[in-house]
């Protein structure tokens, strides 16, 4: 079911039930009303009578004769007189006596002064009358029929009405439900439109400020994002084939050359060291996306533990010197850096990549090889900077530095792929920290910027 046709629906159901509680009231109300006013019509009546019988000098002939003449065009009060001792003194019409008074009757009206109820549809009230000192038992008795009559009227008026206003309520449900949701229907429209091929297409915004403009600008923006990781796996996936093939190639061409003429050993030898450089090469180059791929996962998928920045950094120190012997790496803590301010929440192998790869990267672009990392605490955040003396990175070149596969023309003279910095980065910002890099001067330094309690 339409989410048009619910809201129609649940609209409709809660209108019917609110009048039909109105309607319910109102029919009720004048059901009450029309009881209690016709008893006090049965008193007045009662007490007409009362008043003609005893007070005035017509004779009981003349009051028979009334009530009957009355009563073929109207619903005519028969009223009946009792004495103290139970004795009938007046009745409208004996041979047809509505109310058949019985003693225990008359008793209770004597007792209670008044008393009033049904019998089958005709309502009956019997009261007191006090005339010359001495107390009567006066009976009235009537059917309602105009009255039976309103309220038959008054229900069909009501019937009538209630199914009128609720087909009325339907459909004007159903045309504000589809006025309210065609933005919706034309958002689903748009989003039918946008493929694979067709991710640059956006949904229409409007400047009100409603759920459905903020959902289609949340839904631009994921469109945009998933936009730009499109267009980034196709250039990662064209950078990974080029820096997949150039290797390969060599290898390749260095066996077909090795394996078509008859070479010396030491040439032979010499062939396989090129093409175990260009396969380890590749191993590097495979490491590195699979550590790409790592930090590429959802936050949420990734463990995350106590770990120390210090004992990380003596790692990366350790393995980068045995891995390079050439390499220089120097480490430095700050006397006011406290233990407990080293202590974070994160993920030790991904730090330990980012680490590896600033220092790695600081040596191999010095001319002495050195790295020169210092620890130090300011204002709750902890610094950590990897330096190194050489070429200055130009200003153009540092607006690219963390991006996948690029490489300046003063790094390529080095042996690189441009993933670890890219690498870096993303490894840094998992972890909710910054990084900055500043080069002039011949220095570069890399700060890796934590926020601490």
């Amino acid at each position: 079911m339409k989410i048009r046709t619910r809201l129609t629906l649940l609209f409709t159901l809660i209108t019917a039930m609110l009048l039909g509680v109105y309607s319910f009231s109102i029919y009720y109300s004048s059901k009450e009303a029309r009881e209690k006013s016709f008893y006090s019509e049965l008193q007045n009546e009662a007490i007409a009578k009362a008043d003609l019988f005893f007070q005035s000098s017509l004779p009981e002939q003349e009051m028979h004769k009334l009530y009957k003449n009355n009563n073929r065009t109207l619903n005519e009060v028969q009223v009946a007189i009792y004495d103290s001792g139970h004795q009938l003194i007046y009745h409208d019409d004996v041979k047809v006596d509505y109310v058949k008074e019985t003693p225990e009757m008359l008793s209770r009206i004597f007792q209670q002064k008044r008393i009033s109820f049904f019998l089958d549809q005709l309502q009956v009230i019997g009261m007191i009358y006090h005339h010359s000192g001495k107390s009567y038992a006066v009976t009235a008795a009537a059917y309602d029929k105009y009255g039976y009559d309103y309220l038959s009227h008054l229900l069909t008026i009501s019937i009538i009405s209630f199914i009128s206003i609720l087909i009325l309520i339907y459909l004007a449900g159903i045309f504000l439900s589809k006025k309210a949701l065609s933005p919706l229907s034309e958002m689903v429209n748009q989003i039918k439109r946008i493929t694979a091929g067709k991710l640059q297409l956006r949904l229409k915004t409007t400047g009100e400020k409603d759920e459905l403009n903020e959902l289609a600008q949340n839904f631009n923006g994921m469109l945009e994002r998933l936009e730009n990781s499109f267009d980034s796996q196709k250039h990662f996936v064209s950078n990974i084939s080029h820096e997949l093939r150039t290797p390969l190639s060599a290898i390749i061409t260095e066996l077909e050359l090795a394996s078509e003429k008859d070479l010396p050993k030491d040439q032979y030898q010499q062939t396989i060291r090129y093409a175990l450089d260009d396969a380890r090469n590749m191993v590097k180059l495979s490491n590195s996306l699979m550590d790409l791929a790592k930090a590429s996962y959802d936050p949420n998928e990734i463990s995350f533990s106590e770990v120390r920045l210090d004992e990380i950094l003596l790692e990366s120190y350790t393995k980068i010197i045995k891995e390079n012997t050439g390499y220089k790496v120097s480490l430095h803590i700050e006397d006011h850096v406290e233990e407990h301010q080293l202590i974070i929440q994160g993920n030790e192998y991904l730090l330990q990549v980012a680490f590896n790869n600033l220092i790695d990267n600081a040596c191999k672009y010095s001319p002495e090889h050195m790295c020169s990392i210092n620890v130090t605490v300011n204002t709750k955040k902890l610094y950590i900077s990897f330096s190194n003396t050489g070429v200055s990175i130009s200003q153009e070149d540092l607006q690219h530095i963390f991006e996948p596969f690029y490489r300046s023309e003063t790094s390529k003279r080095e042996k690189g792929h441009g993933i670890g910095l890219f690498l870096t980065q993303k490894i840094i910002h998992l972890h909710d920290t910054a990084i900055t890099v500043v080069s002039d001067h011949n220095t570069t330094v890399f700060i890796v910027i934590f926020d601490i309690a």
